[in-house]
C-alpha cells in the first residue's frame, strides 16, 4: 500500500523533452532502466570504492557499492510505503559523477578545476544523466523525469549557497528546487548509501587484514554483534563468524532508520511528497545514539581503512595520475579521442574548455586512467605498468 507522501509516477512533473511514456512500466521503471543500461553505470564496475579496481577482486567498486545501496533502499521503501521504482533509480545512479580513484581522484580533479569552478561528484551525475550520456536520437542525456533528477541532485540534502556549475547550468534549464529536501525516497537513497558503505567497509577491511576482527569487537553495535553470535554459535569458523556478525550490524542500521523514521513521519504527518520536500528538515534518518554510535565507527574506519598506510600510498600515486593528465588534455586537447573534439571545437573558451577534459578524466575507470598515463606520459620516464601496484 503506497502511502499518500509517497511519489506517483502517474503525477511526475515529467521530462524536459516530452515524451509518450510506456504502456508497460512506469516513468520511474523507465528511469531506473535507462540508469541501468547507461555507459556511466557500466564503467562503475572498474571504479574505486576504497581500494583501487585491480588491488582485489573481492573488494567492492562503485558499482557493487551501488547495487548495495539500491538494495537496502527498496527494502526500506517497501516497509515505509514509498515508490520502490524512484528510490532504486536514484540509488543506482547517486554515484554515476565519481572519478576514478574514488574520492582520492575527486580531491584531485576539484582543486585542478578551481580556477573554473571546481568540480563535484553529485553534480557530474547530473551532467552525466543530463547531457554527457548520447545515445537517443532526440535528445542528450537520458532525459529523467524531475523526481528521479531532484533525487540525484539532493538526496543528501538542500543545495545552496554558490551551486556547483555542473548542477547551476542544469537548474537553469530545468529547476530541481535545490532549495528544498528532496522527496522521502530520495533520502531513503541517501540513508542506505551510510549503512551500506559502512558494513562493507568493515568487511573489506578485515578481509585487506587493515584490522583485525578484535580490534573491531571494541566497537559499539559491532561488538554486541559478534557477542551475540558467539552465543548462538560457539566455535563457528572465521567466515562465517565475520559474516553472520556484520549482518547483524547491517540489521541493526536498517531497523533504527524504519524506527526512526516512521517515528518522524508520524509526527509530521505528511499529506502529499510536497509535504516531505518543505518540512525544513529530513524524515528519513538514524536516531541520535546510533547516529553518535556510526560517527564512532566512521573514526575508525578513517584511521585505519581510509588512511592506513598502504591506501594513502596509492592515494599519492593516483593522484599523480589526475594530476598530471589534467594539464596535459587541456593544452592538448588534439589528443582527446576523436568523439570529444567536436565539443572541443565549440567550447570557445578555456573555462568551457577544461569542463570538456574534466569530463573526459572524471568519465575513465581506474584501469583506463593508468593506461592512458602510461601511454602518454609515463612511457617517456620508466614507470611501471600501468595497473601494477608499487
Amino acid at each position: 500500500m503506497r502511502a499518500r507522501y509517497a511519489s506517483d509516477p502517474e503525477r511526475t512533473r515529467g521530462r524536459l523533452f516530452p515524451e509518450d511514456e510506456s504502456a508497460f512500466r512506469t516513468a520511474f521503471q523507465r528511469d531506473r532502466d535507462r540508469i541501468i543500461h547507461s555507459s556511466a553505470f557500466r564503467r562503475l564496475k572498474h571504479k574505486t570504492q576504497v581500494f583501487v579496481e585491480h588491488e582485489g577482486d573481492y573488494y567492492r567498486t562503485r558499482l557493487t557499492h551501488s547495487i548495495e545501496v539500491a538494495q537496502v533502499a527498496r527494502t526500506i521503501a517497501g516497509v515505509l510505503g514509498l515508490n520502490k521504482q524512484l528510490t532504486e533509480a536514484v540509488a543506482l545512479a547517486h554515484d554515476l559523477g565519481h572519478t576514478p580513484f574514488g574520492h582520492t581522484g575527486e580531491d584531485a580533479l576539484d582543486a585542478l578545476m578551481q580556477p573554473y569552478g571546481g568540480f563535484d561528484h553529485n553534480a557530474q551525475a547530473v551532467r552525466i544523466v543530463t547531457v554527457l550520456e548520447r545515445h537517443y536520437a532526440e535528445f542528450d542525456g537520458l532525459n529523467l523525469t524531475w523526481e528521479t533528477l531532484e533525487g540525484i541532485a539532493k538526496h543528501n540534502g538542500p543545495v545552496t549557497g554558490d551551486l556547483p556549475v555542473a548542477l547551476a547550468d542544469y537548474n537553469a534549464r530545468h529547476d530541481l528546487e535545490l532549495h528544498t529536501h528532496a522527496s522521502a525516497e530520495a533520502q531513503v537513497a541517501a540513508l542506505s548509501d551510510d549503512i551500506a558503505y559502512n558494513n562493507h567497509d568493515l568487511h573489506d577491511g578485515l578481509r585487506a587484514g587493515l584490522f583485525s576482527v578484535e580490534e573491531i569487537c571494541g566497537l559499539p553495535i559491532v561488538g554486541p554483534a559478534f557477542a551475540e553470535v558467539d552465543r548462538r554459535y560457539p566455535g563457528l569458523e572465521a567466515d562465517r563468524r565475520r559474516h553472520e556478525a556484520l549482518r547483524r550490524v547491517f540489521g541493526v542500521m536498517v531497523e533504527d532508520v524504519l524506527v526512526t523514521s516512521r517515528r518522524l513521519i508520524g509526527d509530521l504527518d505528511p499529506r502529499s511528497v510536497e509535504d516531505v520536500r518543505h518540512a525544513g528538515r529530513p524524515v528519513i534518518r538514524f536516531s541520535e545514539p546510533l547516529w553518535a554510535d556510526l560517527t564512532e565507527i566512521r573514526d575508525f574506519l578513517f584511521k585505519r581503512m581510509y588512511r592506513a598506510p598502504s591506501v594513502v600510498a596509492m592515494r599519492t600515486r593516483v593522484t599523480k595520475v589526475v594530476q598530471d593528465l589534467f594539464p596535459l588534455f587541456l593544452s592538448r586537447p588534439d589528443l582527446l579521442p576523436a568523439e570529444w573534439r567536436k565539443d572541443v571545437a565549440q567550447a570557445g573558451d578555456r573555462t568551457r574548455l577544461a569542463r570538456i577534459v574534466a569530463d573526459y578524466i572524471a568519465g575513465m575507470t581506474d584501469r583506463f586512467a593508468f593506461e592512458t598515463h602510461a601511454r602518454l606520459i609515463a612511457a617517456g620516464d620508466g614507470d611501471e605498468r600501468p595497473g601494477r601496484a608499487d
